[in-house]
């Protein structure tokens, strides 16, 4: 028996014309972590012209408003998750869920046998999810003063 399930957005490759709402989507999911950390986190600050012309950047639309953004990119030590963003209204949906799980399979795709993303030490509540889902930390770096901490999950 098939059951199609549905899910309330849609998830496509970002276009240039979607620049500025990825921007302000990474804007709002990470404005939570300022205080934390004493400076804007990386993904605010971001080019995201540049990402989207340059790397694979994805969105989730709800009704035509971009709910969440994923940035993708292949470096030396392999497939990188560098950027998940989901507006604080829509976390908790599975939305991000759908896209890391998007990510796996497209690394999978690619010819990646695993994938690996980093986040900043302070950010607890991702740390703690990436590690239910299977990631695995691998390295911890301190650059300007913020230590990021390396985590990667093995594909099947």
């Amino acid at each position: 028996m098939n059951i199609a399930t549905h899910t309330p957005w849609t998830l496509r490759r970002a276009t240039a014309t979607d620049t500025a709402d990825v921007a302000t989507c990474a804007a709002n999911a990470f404005r939570i972590y300022i205080a934390r950390l004493g400076v804007a986190p990386r993904p605010m600050t971001r080019d995201y012209g540049q990402a989207i012309a340059h790397t694979q950047v994805w969105v989730a639309t709800q009704q035509k408003e971009t709910v969440a953004a994923l940035l993708l990119d292949v470096t030396d030590e392999g497939f990188l998750i560098d950027v998940i963003a989901v507006l604080p209204q829509h976390q908790g949906t599975g939305v991000g869920r759908a896209l890391l799980e998007l990510a796996e399979r497209e690394a999978a795709r690619q010819g990646h046998a695993s994938i690996y993303l980093y986040t900043n030490e302070k950010m607890t509540e991702n740390l703690a999810l990436y590690q239910r889902i299977g990631y695995v930390e691998y390295k911890r770096e301190t650059l300007e003063g913020r230590t990021r901490v390396y985590l990667r999950k093995p594909l099947q």
